[in-house]
């Protein structure tokens, strides 16, 4: 790869289809755009006024429990409901919508406000991995759900509603749009090679080791070769599984283990409680879809400093995504 570290070129992503432009030698240019301040911000095991703290009131009135592990609930602000009105409409192909059913929930990692994946005991962030398999088992079995999405948005840069450590489960009456590309990516490789994609792909990383972030004997981390993101991530396990409802116990192990490893090489690499959107990716409910191989995505916005963030604008919004760094540099820094 030396020799492409030096020249503009694209990378395809055999996921979705998409191209990213790779520029290798922006990070040279002058910065005088925007800078942020950046803190690290010592919060208290427990904040009073935290709506997702055990015993506090949240926006609704109603009142969390005194919980001692992870704790769920249905979303207080949901985006999808199961009482819509069946309708759709279609305007010559010109306006076209139907309605969407569905049930959104929020998971708290822990009862402690101050701690998140990264700064949490192995026993803790395995638990999470526990209630989210439970979550995707119960919501799968829903006659109408065709799709689960697990994410998180960490930091106040990336959304974050609270900073408490939290995630949310929404399910879909139909398949998301990325969910439906990379449906379409895997069974395209697997009907031209005869094998899962993602299968293929993390041997070849843990085989190479360029990219490779972090492996144990069942999940490896990777700065994929078509990231666009900065310090973009995938986290993906070594044996074929289509959901996180299948994995093993020691493979939920595992799993946990690949997450604090990762999110606390961000902490360190950058000195600050690193943010970032962390979505899972896991087979559709509208069929048989043996092509489909369970894995995390982490997108990270910060591009070479804690201060300096990476926007999608411009070229990247109204031609393809561009990167300035090669993902095996990224890689490297986060190795």
């Amino acid at each position: 790869m030396d020799e492409w570290r030096k020249h503009p070129h694209r990378r395809r992503n055999p996921l979705t289809g998409d191209w990213v432009l790779v520029a290798p030698y922006r990070l040279d240019r002058p910065w005088l755009g925007e800078t942020i301040e950046a803190q690290q911000v010592q919060r208290p095991a427990y904040d009073p006024v935290c709506y997702l703290c055990p015993g506090n009131e949240r926006a609704n009135g109603q009142r969390n429990p005194q919980y001692d592990a992870t704790f769920s609930f249905e979303n207080d602000f949901a985006a999808l409901v199961e009482e819509v009105p069946e309708a759709s409409i279609d305007e010559h192909g010109l306006l076209v919508a139907r309605s969407e059913r569905g049930r959104c929930r929020v998971l708290c990692f822990s009862p402690r406000h101050d701690l998140d994946v990264a700064t949490m005991d192995a026993t803790g962030v395995r638990a999470i991995v526990d209630a989210w398999a439970d979550h995707v088992r119960e919501l799968s079995a829903l006659p109408y759900v065709r799709a689960v999405t697990i994410f998180e948005n960490h930091g106040a840069m990336m959304g974050a509603s609270a900073p408490h450590p939290h995630g949310q489960i929404w399910a879909n009456e139909s398949v998301p749009v990325e969910l439906d590309a990379e449906t379409s990516g895997l069974r395209a490789y697997a009907a031209s090679h005869g094998a899962c994609l993602l299968c293929a792909y993390a041997a070849f990383e843990v085989a190479h080791e360029e990219r490779l972030v972090y492996a144990n004997e069942h999940v490896c981390v990777v700065v994929p070769f078509w990231a666009v993101w900065p310090f973009e991530a995938l986290v993906l396990p070594r044996r074929h599984v289509a959901g996180i409802d299948e994995l093993a116990a020691e493979e939920r192990d595992a799993f946990a283990r690949a997450m604090q490893t990762l999110t606390s090489r961000y902490d360190r690499l950058f000195g600050v409680s690193f943010p970032y959107s962390m979505g899972i990716h896991q087979r559709p409910g509208d069929g048989p879809h043996e092509e489909w191989h369970f894995h995390a995505h982490y997108y990270p916005p910060l591009l070479r400093s804690a201060t300096i963030r990476k926007y999608l604008v411009g070229y990247e919004m109204l031609a393809q995504p561009q990167r300035d760094f090669t993902p095996e540099d990224a890689a490297a820094r986060l190795r």
